[in-house]
């Protein structure tokens, strides 16, 4: 083979294996295998509710296991033209709230207090051929969560029509989001309902990164939107 030839050759390997190990493998070659989880919502099959429980609900809940939060946003490969869902999700959420009224006349919802641990984010969609928990860094990195590693909502009072038989009831969750140290008045979108003894609340809210002043991500080969979904589905106990 003539050495010209081997030399081109060569070099078109080299920058193939550039390519790969600054990973554009998936962009490349496996950028159309890619699948996003289901965004949170309420648990489709609920546990029936004990009647003490249900006639009830006044009192103070605490946010219990099971509960999960975390963000989805749109990311595009270079070289693509349909973007993908990065989704994160972390289960290292705590809070709670309390609760007075009946289901006769409504609910008052007061003392509300949701915090997630954002260090603990862990992507959880899947593109073939690339390791997606290897994002989580550069999100860690841009968000600093050394120093702000909690997102934190609270309301001081949230209104709840009366339930009647209904198994699920719409809210709209008013109040305040901090994250990365700036506080934001947001409203989120959500259902609620009994699930045995526990009280699930499942939502969602659309930000963008930069009114927290928060830059999107710089990750290679990716350019990746500054619009933000933060979903959460969150169980609560209540206290004795």
């Amino acid at each position: 083979m003539p050495m010209k030839r081997r030399l081109m050759i060569g070099a078109a390997a080299v920058a193939l294996l550039a390519a790969l190990g600054g990973g554009g493998a998936y962009v490349y070659f496996f950028s159309g295998l890619r699948t996003s989880p289901t965004q949170l919502g309420l648990s489709s099959s609920p546990q029936p509710s004990s009647s003490a429980v249900s006639t009830g609900l006044a009192g103070n809940w605490t946010v219990t296991t099971g509960s999960l939060a975390g963000y989805r946003v749109k990311e595009l490969f270079v070289g693509e033209t349909s973007k993908h869902e990065a989704v994160a999700r972390t289960s290292a959420v705590s809070g709670g709230m309390t609760a007075t009224g009946d289901p006769t006349s409504g609910f008052t919802i007061t003392k509300v207090s949701i915090v997630a641990d954002l260090s603990q984010l862990h992507s959880v969609d899947a593109v073939a051929g690339r390791n997606v928990t290897q994002r989580d860094f550069f999100v860690s990195r841009q968000m600093d969560l050394q120093s702000f590693p909690n997102a934190a909502f609270s309301a001081d009072s949230i209104k709840v029509q009366p339930t009647g038989s209904s198994s699920k009831v719409s809210l709209q969750l008013s109040g305040s989001l901090t994250i990365h140290g700036v506080t934001k008045p947001v409203t989120a979108s959500a259902q609620a309902q009994l699930s045995g003894a526990k009280l699930e609340v499942a939502g969602s809210l659309t930000i963008d990164m930069t009114d927290f002043g928060v830059t999107p991500p710089q990750v290679p080969f990716t350019a990746v939107d500054s619009q933000v979904v933060v979903e959460f589905d969150v169980f609560l106990t209540k206290s004795a």
